[in-house]
């Protein structure tokens, strides 16, 4: 079962920060810049782990908007290194809905189907809900 935290709020010790990211790695603002400064994110690497963080790219390297379907391909490829990595917890952001300008509507369902170590924020919660009334 989901869990869920206030956004804007920030892990506790031993979370793994998920936020959105560009390409580039520029991780200049938002979440990306908390990233960045906090959880050990490495300017250049704009999609997976480094140190307690896990960028998901939103945007090109050109800081333009990529497409959901692109979206959607990094979300599954976290999903599943969150599953293979059953003993981490991950604070995942709002992606997509600050800087990239996507909707909760647009980004939360393609996170459905994450395991009990990803914890959302509150207002995912209501388009992840169903993956916990069907656990």
């Amino acid at each position: 079962m989901a869990s869920y935290h206030a956004d804007g709020t920030l892990p506790g010790n031993n979370a793994v920060f998920v936020f959105g990211s560009n390409l580039g790695g520029k991780h200049g603002k938002g979440a990306a810049l908390v990233a960045s400064k906090r959880f050990g994110a490495v300017r250049g690497v704009g999609e997976g782990r480094t140190g307690d963080s896990y960028a998901i790219p939103t945007k090109d390297a050109r800081l333009k908007v990529l497409p959901v379907t692109r979206i959607a391909e990094a979300a599954t490829r976290f999903l599943e290194y969150a599953k293979a990595n059953p003993d981490v917890s991950f604070w995942v952001t709002r992606i997509g809905c600050g800087l990239a300008g996507f909707t909760d509507a647009q980004m939360a369902p393609l996170f459905r189907g994450a395991g009990p170590n990803c914890n959302f924020a509150q207002e995912w919660e209501p388009f992840l809900k169903e993956d916990d009334d069907n656990a």
